[in-house]
């Protein structure tokens, strides 16, 4: 091909016949899903100082959060809702079983990450879904992370009372 092409305006061309379907406007061919051998996603979820690393395989719906039920370890049921929406948006509950090991953070960073997780492990297992994801906000990594504490400073920004006198 290198022979073929003696200027910008046969490079040109050979680039058009190169690719039909992308300068056609036509949709292009899904991704294929990532799965290993046993039928399972993985995915790793972030947030705050938390990192959930989550695999996604289809069964009954059970949620397995560092070898404990997901009613276990995390105990508020907002926590809770935090897990599932993914899966609710997708209209996917019940439908996979996921296992997690998280690590780091507090409960709400690591609910955070799980749910990160699961969004990318769903996209991962069948791409279709990341239509459904994006809207919602699901797989966009939440960047907002404690701020460090500032010398002179009791605290990140805080400062002493002050006292004219």
């Amino acid at each position: 091909m290198a022979d073929d092409v003696k200027s910008f305006g046969d490079l040109k061309s050979t680039l058009i016949k190169a690719k039909p379907a992308a300068a056609a406007g036509q949709p292009q061919e899904q991704t294929a899903s990532k799965r290993d051998a046993k039928g399972r996603a993985y995915a790793t979820g972030r947030r705050k100082d938390a990192i959930a690393r989550v695999w996604i395989k289809p069964g009954r719906g059970q949620i397995i959060v560092n070898e404990k039920d997901e009613k276990i370890y995390f105990a508020r049921p907002v926590l809770r809702m935090i897990l599932r929406q993914p899966l609710i948006a997708t209209n996917r509950d019940g439908q996979f079983d996921v296992i997690v090991s998280v690590k780091g953070g507090g409960l709400s960073g690591q609910a955070g990450a799980v749910r990160h997780g699961i969004s990318r492990a769903l996209v991962a297992y069948e791409p279709g879904l990341r239509a459904a994801l994006k809207p919602g906000g699901f797989l966009t990594r939440d960047p907002r992370a404690v701020e460090r504490k500032k010398y002179g400073k009791p605290k990140a920004r805080r400062s002493f009372q002050f006292s004219k006198r």
